[in-house]
C-alpha cells in the first residue's frame, strides 16, 4: 500500500470572489469530508471565505484544486493558499 507515513499538512486558503451566502462553505465542507480532511470554512468580514484543512497532502491539494475548479457555488476569482505542518488540533469540519 505504498508509504505507511503520509505527510500531514495544513492548508490555509483564502477564497476571493462571490462566495458568501451561496452555499460555498457547505460545499467546501462536503468536499473536505469526502477527502477525509478536518478543518473549517469561515466567512470573513471582507467577503472572503477562509478554508483551513488538515490531512494528507494529496487530499489537501485535491481540495485546493476543487476550490479553483470553477465548479463551486458562487464565483471564485482567486484562491491564495499557504501551507504549514499539521498542528493536529482540529476535528471534524465546521462551517463558521
Amino acid at each position: 500500500m505504498g508509504d505507511a507515513h503520509v505527510e500531514s499538512v495544513r492548508l490555509s486558503a483564502w477564497v476571493h470572489g462571490y462566495v458568501q451566502g451561496v452555499g460555498f462553505r457547505w460545499w467546501a465542507r462536503s468536499r473536505a469530508l469526502a477527502l477525509g480532511l478536518v478543518g473549517h470554512a469561515t466567512n470573513a468580514r471582507d467577503g472572503r471565505v477562509h478554508v483551513v484543512a488538515e490531512g494528507p497532502r494529496p487530499g489537501c491539494e485535491m481540495l485546493l484544486d476543487l476550490l479553483r475548479s470553477g465548479d463551486t457555488p458562487g464565483r471564485v476569482d482567486v484562491v491564495v493558499e499557504s501551507w504549514e505542518p499539521a498542528r493536529g488540533d482540529l476535528s471534524g469540519f465546521e462551517e463558521r
